[in-house]
């Protein structure tokens, strides 16, 4: 096929993909936006190898041969001290820089994806005061140390379950995929050291948190992003808890909460898949109400098998969403920041994913190609 010839079969195929998503998808036919070209959207890392060093050069060399220039990072542990001075926010940006990546956004060492019983600093999901003030304090040091370092964005979780998953399933290669299947759940405690926390609860501490932290980053202009309830659960919740970030509603709740543009969402796509009963035709409009709003912060680039509440994380390549018009709808809304692999399938050959976050790079980085030649 000559090249010409190759140029207008790939327009075709452009204008397939997206009146196919709108022909099974009346509600999505009209794109929110023209799709820009070159794409703002680029591939990003967010991988430690250690707790001690979580930023060494043999890991940023990792991302430098696998085509990330972009990652979120993680500064060293503050310790007793229990927040980041500018200086070391300066020096993991300096780091990075020195190996040609760019520091896009860090993780707070408080307000991780872990289950609250595993938690040392708790106190603002447990809505503990005055213990909670205190590491929201602690919060706005971290986001005054970023704007001091030109880091733009930091990522955060509000949960108090962690990352539920049951009994793992075989995969291919060997592999093991990480598994939800809510009919067969059995916590080994009925409740957290949370105990019950019902709806209102738990946004009264979201929105406690929200109030306070929310206007110190806008006023210093970095973003703050929130990763969703990984997965959602039964309206009566689990464990004695109602996850109120584990659907699309409760997203948009959140995001409502304040104006701010620097307020929103680390979404990641294969948990909001999780959230949906047909993640393959419903998550193009979470992407496009959050997205139209600029809202999107970050996003998790990876895929599942099955639906709300019996799932399998997979390889990007073999789940029920099509990733080529995942990443055509994030074109769509002009999304402009990191697209990262994330909760990749394990083996015993593969010591801490290497393998599985390289084959991850690779694959994001050829979607992004291709849409590119097809917008």
């Amino acid at each position: 096929m000559d090249r010409r010839n190759f140029l207008q079969s790939g327009g075709a195929a452009a204008g397939i993909l997206l009146t196919g998503c709108a022909s099974e998808n009346p509600e999505n036919a009209a794109p929110a936006r023209a799709i820009n070209s070159p794409l703002k959207m680029h591939v990003g890392g967010q991988r430690r190898w250690s707790q001690a060093a979580p930023m060494t050069p043999e890991l940023l060399q990792y991302y430098k041969r696998h085509g990330v220039d972009h990652i979120c990072g993680y500064p060293p542990d503050p310790g007793q001290r229990g927040y980041w001075l500018p200086e070391d926010v300066e020096k993991t940006r300096d780091l990075c820089e020195q190996h040609g990546v760019s520091l896009d956004m860090v993780a707070l060492p408080l307000l991780a994806s872990s289950h609250i019983d595993r938690e040392k600093r708790g106190a603002i999901m447990l809505g503990q005061s005055p213990e909670r003030d205190k590491d929201i304090d602690d919060i706005h040091k971290m986001i005054e140390a970023c704007a001091k370092a030109g880091v733009p964005a930091f990522k955060y979780n509000m949960s108090l379950l962690g990352v539920l998953r049951t009994e793992s399933t075989p995969g291919r290669g060997g592999t093991s995929y990480s598994t939800w299947k809510l009919a067969e759940a059995r916590p080994d405690q009925p409740l957290t050291r949370a105990a019950q926390v019902n709806e209102e609860q738990a946004w009264e501490r979201i929105s406690y948190f929200v109030d306070r932290v929310i206007p110190v980053a806008d006023e210093l202009k970095v973003r703050a992003a929130c990763h969703p309830h990984d997965p959602g659960v039964a309206p009566e919740g689990y464990q004695g808890v109602v996850r109120v970030l584990g659907t699309p509603e409760g997203l948009y709740k959140f995001m409502s909460l304040n104006d701010s543009p620097y307020h929103g969402f680390n979404l990641c796509l294969g948990t909001t898949a999780e959230m949906l009963e047909d993640p393959n035709r419903e998550i193009h409009e979470v992407i496009r109400r959050i997205g139209t709003r600029e809202r999107i912060f970050n996003i998790h680039f990876r895929n599942i098998r099955g639906r709300r509440n019996d799932f399998v994380e997979v390889f990007p390549d073999e789940g029920d969403m099509d990733m080529v018009q995942l990443a055509m709808t994030l074109a769509e809304v002009d999304y402009p920041y990191m697209l990262m692999p994330d909760h990749v399938p394990s083996h015993p050959d593969d010591p801490n994913r290497r393998q599985a976050f390289a084959f991850g790079f690779g694959y994001i980085k050829g979607i992004l190609q291709a849409v590119e030649r097809l917008a």
